[in-house]
């Protein structure tokens, strides 16, 4: 009889609409298309197959096979940090040359197999802005004492705390409710995932901060992996890496889109950005000294602006 197609189930914490499912639906209806009747890629979005941090323990046990995660990777090796320094990556066109340096595809992508994951391709989270509903950010000092909503990972942390707010992880799925109680005053995200989370709807003020470039990340388990055919592989991994050129130029054309969307109903406001990248001077060298090969690593990202 005829083989049934292998399922693939990739989950994300984005809602509808946002980049995160744009692409996973994007790169389901590709390799659906190219690998008919021998696979069959499966988008679970919002959530529904768990939190970033479930997800990315259960994706070594392919519970789920594939996952687009972003902040949390520095969870994973601390070296991902180096993507939470801010203001280090400056536009999507030195990302592109980040993502495709030998160098940094050895440090990074390279050490994965061995923890039972793999990267295929490199996406967009975007560029990060805070909301707020207790003041226009302008200056770093204008963070402090807010109660900041922030994904998991220990560096922005760091970087929230160097400038004075009062930073909490929280998975996405609960921070609508969070900043609606007012359990929290503020969080920091895209402009897609803040449209597609409705976050206008519960903040005043959009902060331009920019503060942090997130990639999203396209992960496989490792085990699982294995089991594919060679061509089948040579399909996913193809069509995933190439579809990084889409995610960023999608993540520019929602940018400019959703601006108008987003301010009004919230305020916008220009930041002084000089000041908050001299109040981030600190964490760069913390995690220069801290993680082995850091400071090798922002160097590199410097050198390919």
């Amino acid at each position: 009889g005829a083989q049934q197609p292998v399922t693939i189930r990739l989950g994300h914490v984005g809602f509808p609409g946002s980049i995160f499912d744009i692409m996973s639906n994007k790169f389901a209806k590709d390799v659906n298309e190219a690998l008919k009747g021998r696979v069959e890629v499966r988008v679970f979005h919002s959530s529904q197959l768990g939190t970033d941090e479930a997800m990315i323990k259960g994706i070594r046990v392919a519970a789920p096979e594939m996952h687009v995660p972003s902040t949390i990777m520095s969870t994973v090796d601390q070296r991902y940090g180096v993507f939470e320094m801010p203001y280090l990556i400056v536009n999507r066109a030195h990302m592109k040359k980040v993502a495709e340096h030998k160098e940094v595809q050895k440090a990074l992508f390279d050490v994965l197999p061995a923890k039972g994951i793999r990267m295929l391709g490199v996406w967009e989270n975007g560029f990060r802005h805070i909301t707020n509903n207790v003041r226009p950010i302008v200056r770093p000092e204008d963070l402090k004492g807010i109660k900041l909503r922030i994904p998991g990972g220990v560096w922005r942390v760091k970087m929230f705390q160097a400038y004075g707010a009062n930073p909490s992880p929280m998975p996405f799925s609960e921070v609508y409710s969070a900043l609606q109680q007012g359990v929290m005053d503020a969080q920091e995200n895209p402009f897609p995932q803040i449209w597609s989370a409705k976050f206008h709807e519960v903040q005043k003020y959009l902060s331009l901060t920019g503060h942090v470039y997130s990639p999203a990340y396209v992960l496989v388990g490792e085990e699982f992996w294995q089991k594919l055919p060679k061509d089948v592989q040579a399909t996913i991994a193809k069509i995933t890496w190439e579809m990084g050129d889409f995610a960023r130029a999608e993540g520019e054309r929602l940018d400019k889109e959703l601006m108008g969307k987003l301010a009004p109903p919230m305020k916008a406001n220009e930041v002084d950005k000089e000041a908050f990248i001299k109040a981030s001077a600190a964490i760069y060298e913390e995690f220069g000294a801290q993680v082995p090969g850091g400071a090798e690593l922002i160097k590199l990202f410097q050198s390919l602006r």
